[in-house]
């Protein structure tokens, strides 16, 4: 075969892959999702700048971290002076229930070369998982079809981020830090959509107290981990009761 003839056939390899993959219904489908993430994006980037880092970083942020609630209580411990090592700590236990999603998923990802799972778990937030576990079995390459799903969400929490960040600097906010109230409004709005139950209830307001004991007692912003901890053994202690 002459090597015009197989660069044809590889071009139409590649063409009925792509047909066959179903990444263009993993972006499809990953629309919804980005409409949600571009007004809590561009509230990132306008916190993140208000809050000291520039637009760039706030941007890197998004670009390497692909967290929002891991990134937006973040910059409140980068502004408040935090360590390293708490913010870290911090990462790791609000991205903690990424295990669980990451299993669940890797049942219809299976078999699938080894350097694939590292960019397809990057790729996992919560909504991207609900909307991929609803539909991904009806797919013929599941693989792709979330690949598709989780670039398109990526990308459009990016931008939106950059967005935000790089409009703060043509928005005059004033003195007042009117943006402060935003973060504890967001995560306000997200515990009471979260919650369903008496069980619940208790869980978020002894999380809150012990919250504000440890950090009226402790240096630093370890009273957020301390309290996340507790409060987590506290909601399997419930859960097993019931």
């Amino acid at each position: 075969m002459s090597q015009s003839n197989e660069k044809l056939v590889n071009k139409e390899n590649i063409r009925t892959k792509l047909k066959d993959s179903n990444f263009k219904n993993g972006i499809k489908d990953a629309f919804p999702i980005v409409l949600g993430y571009l007004p809590i994006g561009m509230a990132f980037g306008m916190l993140a700048v208000n809050k000291g880092l520039t637009s760039l970083q706030a941007t890197a942020m998004s670009i390497f971290i692909f967290a929002g609630s891991a990134q937006l209580v973040s910059i409140e411990m980068i502004a408040s002076g935090a360590a390293a090592a708490a913010i870290v700590a911090m990462t790791f236990l609000v991205n903690l229930r990424h295990l669980l999603l990451s299993a669940s998923l890797s049942l219809h990802l299976r078999n699938l070369p080894f350097y694939y799972y590292p960019f397809l778990g990057f790729l996992i937030t919560d909504e991207s998982f609900a909307v991929g576990m609803s539909k991904i079995s009806n797919q013929k390459n599941k693989h792709r079809y979330f690949f598709g799903l989780g670039v398109t969400a990526y990308l459009g929490w990016v931008s939106s981020s950059a967005l935000g960040a790089f409009l703060t600097g043509f928005i005059n906010f004033g003195s007042g830090g009117a943006l402060d109230f935003v973060l504890p409004a967001m995560f306000i709005v997200l515990l009471v959509m979260q919650i369903s139950s008496k069980s619940e209830i208790i869980v978020a307001v002894f999380s809150a107290l012990l919250s504000i004991f440890f950090a009226l007692t402790i240096d630093g912003s370890w009273n957020i981990i301390l309290a996340t901890v507790l409060a987590s053994f506290l909601g399997v202690y419930i859960s097993g009761n019931n």
